[in-house]
């Protein structure tokens, strides 16, 4: 089998079951997270490598260790403490590492992603511990190359990178961008099945526009603004043929970019090298789906709604665009698509006339499509209609925020979009908690029940007069890695939009399996990941766009075997010393 790693191979025994090949031993080997077991180690494993008195001398079992450091886990005090012990373990034994975030999934997703993650990107160069992925700057933009050769990993698939100018709702932050790729890709290896040494996070550090990340002494990313344009274009070519060249099978996630910076990239690089932007599409996907699965617990269709998206940034023009392609695949036209879905950002409802970008133009309304809003007089002097106006005059049945400014969905707003709709859908997705739109209990209670909420970070079940309602979570975690192991599977040259849409309308399949719900519990989140895996293979079969010559011809069965058999489980595989001459230490 291929190398993998330059510190150790896989193999297969002449019984079929594979082994690592270690050229690590001793010491040394016990400050590899990927081949690390602690005190899992056999008693023939300490011996020939050389582990002997290194380790104490029981022997526990998998099970053992996972319950003993998760009682640790459970007497850490606050949620940053939590990701920061989870973290430390991932550093030291990362199979260990997966195999408690598979068990609790659920109650570790908030802690290791949003919300907390949001605290932990703050704070990155503070507790910053242990290296972990590859980080270019603009002191060493020229040796791209050179320092992708240093990453031990020999067969990449799956890239996460950012340049941390837009993360979740709060902003800029610099080098600090680099937790969001661990974390994301801790998800596509405990949620969407890419072995943890096939991933590589990645932090493109092209400066910072936060002065008080300059003047911090403490802070580990390069001193200086943000590069833009032309430098900025070059400094992720660089980058760009350079992962192509190291590691020709991996896909690229752009994460975290701001809105224009964000399309720019995606469109530069999508025919380039196979890659996609979760801030854009993953994120449509997830909120497409969650609104099917909304209209069907309505007992009425896609098309019948009409859609207001708060926030014109990635994630909003994102969203807006995949409703659309969501309202054409259901069967309407371009134009009649259009006329069902408004976006509002900070200055009211996008027009033409006003300042613009590119991807925005396509959601702008003339005053024309206004008529009886208002007096023309209105528009003339540039005074833009309302997210409250938009909302009435629209008719619009559901409210969607990715605005990242708390508490905006206010009263008055969610009773006129009530007004409009017996059940009202209110989407507010913004992340981390802080930034939410509304607070579901108020929407719910502001529509005596009526409303179907979901929301990007976790609540809790809402207690209104005796009645629980489920706040579904719209969380991206649902569609990326799915989407990253179908691609990966397949071998996918491009990430369509076909594929895309493939993810989305299969989370709302397995929605519909969790009667009443928007969105699944999270702790089913490995199994829709899997199902999403296998129809975005398909699609990617079908357009003709898998490289992967071995799934081509699969039926519907074989390919879900397919993937189930490639979908990696934490459990330690047995270590075996490497001839004399592959050894390195």
């Amino acid at each position: 089998m291929a190398q993998v790693s330059r510190y150790y191979d896989v193999k297969r025994g002449p019984d079929g079951h594979r082994y690592l090949s270690v050229k690590v031993t001793g010491f040394s080997l016990l400050h590899i997270p990927l081949l690390n077991k602690s005190t899992g180690f056999t008693p023939e494993e300490r011996r020939f490598l050389n582990l002997e008195g290194l380790v104490p001398p029981h022997t526990s079992t998998f099970a053992e260790q996972k319950q003993r450091t998760f009682q640790r886990y459970l007497q850490q005090v606050t949620d940053l403490d939590k990701h920061e012990f989870m973290r430390a373990l991932q550093d030291r034994n990362e199979v260990l590492f997966y195999g408690i975030l598979a068990d609790h999934l659920e109650e570790l997703l908030p802690i290791l992603y949003t919300p907390t993650v949001g605290e932990a990107v703050r704070v990155f160069s503070h507790i910053y511990r242990y290296p972990r992925g590859l980080s270019v700057s603009t002191l060493d933009v020229d040796r791209v190359d050179e320092m992708l050769n240093n990453v031990p990993l020999d067969d990449v698939r799956m890239i996460v990178a950012t340049d941390s100018s837009a993360i979740l709702g709060i902003g800029d932050q610099g080098f600090g961008g680099m937790a969001i790729s661990i974390g994301k890709l801790s998800l596509y290896t405990a949620a969407g099945g890419v072995g943890p040494d096939k991933t590589l996070p990645v932090e493109l550090d092209v400066g910072t526009n936060r002065q008080d990340l300059i003047d911090d002494p403490l802070y580990l990313g390069v001193h200086h603004t943000r590069l833009t344009g032309a430098a900025y274009d070059e400094f992720l070519d660089s980058f760009v043929e350079a992962a192509q060249a190291r590691y020709p099978k991996a896909i690229i996630q752009w994460e975290d970019f701001a809105r224009g910076t964000a399309f720019h990239v995606l469109n530069r690089y999508r025919k380039v090298i196979p890659s996609f932007n979760d801030d854009i599409q993953g994120t449509g996907a997830m909120a497409l789906s969650g609104l099917i699965s909304a209209s069907r617990l309505k007992n009425e269709t896609l098309q019948e709604q009409v859609f207001v998206v708060v926030g014109a940034g990635a994630g909003g023009i994102g969203v807006a665009g995949m409703i659309r392609s969501g309202l054409m695949r259901a069967g309407l036209s371009p134009a009649e698509a259009s006329a069902r879905v408004y976006v509002v950002d900070r200055f009211g409802l996008l027009m033409h006339g006003q300042n613009l970008e590119d991807h925005q133009l396509g959601f702008a309304k003339t005053p024309g499509e206004l008529e009886g809003w208002f007096g023309p007089e209105r528009l003339a002097a540039g005074e833009w209609p309302s997210l409250y106006e938009t909302v009435k005059h629209t008719g619009a049945t559901a409210l969607l925020g990715l605005s990242g400014v708390p508490n905006l969905f206010n009263q008055p707003i969610v009773e006129a979009l009530h007004a409009n709709a017996a059940r009202p859908i209110v989407f507010p997705l913004s992340n981390p908690t802080a930034n939410v739109e509304a607070q579901p209990a108020d929407v719910l209670r502001w529509t005596n029940g009526a409303a179907i909420v979901a929301s990007g970070s976790p609540f809790a079940d809402v207690q209104l007069e005796g009645t629980s309602y489920p706040i579904g979570q719209g969380n991206n975690a649902f569609i990326f890695p799915g989407l990253g192991f179908g691609a990966i599977i397949s071998r996918a040259r491009e990430i369509t939009d076909s594929m895309i849409m493939a993810a989305a309308e299969t989370l709302a399949d397995e929605t519909a399996q969790h009667g009443g719900l928007v969105y699944p519990p999270i702790s089913c989140i490995r199994d829709v990941s899997l199902k999403v895996a296998v129809r975005v293979a398909r699609q990617a079969i079908f357009e003709g766009v898998a490289a992967e010559k071995r799934v081509r011809n699969l039926t519907d069965d074989e390919l879900a075997a397919f993937v189930q058999r490639r979908f990696w489980q934490p459990h330690y595989l047995p270590l075996r010393k490497a001839e004399d001459a592959q050894m390195l230490l």
